[in-house]
């Protein structure tokens, strides 16, 4: 939340503008540090305004206001593109938003393993795999498939779930009850599908688990190439996996999303490599 949060209210700040700041309504503390940390730095009052409430009855509102001159909004497809839409009425505005991603990984025959299982759990398993930038599919040359998920099982089992404020700990909870129905919905359309779950798959109970909405990071594969758990954003710990025949079906397979942000491949060929940045969008 601080990234996008300072680097864009920074940006309107350092170009003469004043600021009205509304965080998600489900992480209001993040943004009050925030305008504290702006406070004490001593930031004349007025100029960087903090506001909480849901996006329906402060958010909607305030960014449809005559005197907002410019809106940047972090958050859904669905929500983001209203606003784009409607903000600017009477003359043009900038609207700035960002929308989500569902972000490949591709791991060639000539990849080193160890670094693309590594990659890949970081990636996909950091912060609860509730960023935009999250790893969420992956697809894989054939001839190192099966070893492929193999590790990536065996690596997805060792990551200790807990609570966040424990060094220990390399996942916490997801962020409320909404987030942990839609983990529910996921796992049940793979098992629908066909999928395997390999690691994960289930909520978790007991002790420190019944004090926040735990999930088992989570790792599928089976399910068809197309299929919709590789086009939907989950922000979950979730990732899928397909195998491909070559480099080529795995960018055309990267490349078939609405999203795009962003992407990475593993390989030890440095002609792969630049085929990747020349094709990948």
């Amino acid at each position: 939340p601080f990234a996008l949060s300072l680097g864009m209210s920074s940006g309107a700040l350092l170009s003469g503008n004043t600021v009205v700041f509304k965080p998600a309504s489900a992480t209001p503390l993040s943004g009050f540090e925030l305008q504290r940390i702006w406070a004490d730095a001593g930031m004349p009052a007025g100029v960087f305004n903090y506001l909480t409430g849901s996006g329906e009855a402060v958010g909607e509102p305030l960014a449809l206001h005559p005197g907002i001159d410019g809106v940047i909004f972090t958050g859904s497809k669905e929500v983001g593109f209203d606003l784009y839409k409607r903000i600017p009425t009477n003359w043009p505005k900038p609207v700035i938003t960002e929308l989500g991603g569902k972000n490949p990984t591709i791991v060639t025959a000539k990849a080193d393993l160890a670094k693309a299982v590594e990659g890949v759990a970081r990636s996909a398993f950091g912060f609860s795999g509730q960023k935009c930038s999250a790893c969420s599919r992956v697809y894989v040359e054939r001839p190192v498939y099966d070893e492929f998920v193999e590790k990536l099982t065996a690596r997805t089992k060792e990551l200790s779930v807990g609570d966040p404020t424990d060094k220990d700990s390399y996942l916490g909870p997801v962020i409320n009850d909404r987030a942990a129905k839609r983990y529910d919905e996921a796992i049940d359309i793979a098992k629908r599908d066909g999928g395997t779950i390999r690691a994960g798959g289930e909520r978790l109970a007991g002790d420190v688990y019944d004090k926040g909405t735990f999930v088992a990071p989570t790792v599928i594969d089976g399910l068809p190439i197309k299929h919709e758990l590789f086009k939907r954003e989950l922000f979950l710990p979730v990732v899928v996996v397909a195998p491909v025949e070559n480099l080529d079906e795995a960018l055309a397979e990267a490349n078939d999303t609405e999203y795009g942000l962003t992407a990475g491949i593993f390989t030890e060929d440095q002609g792969e490599i630049d085929a990747f940045f020349d094709r990948i969008e």
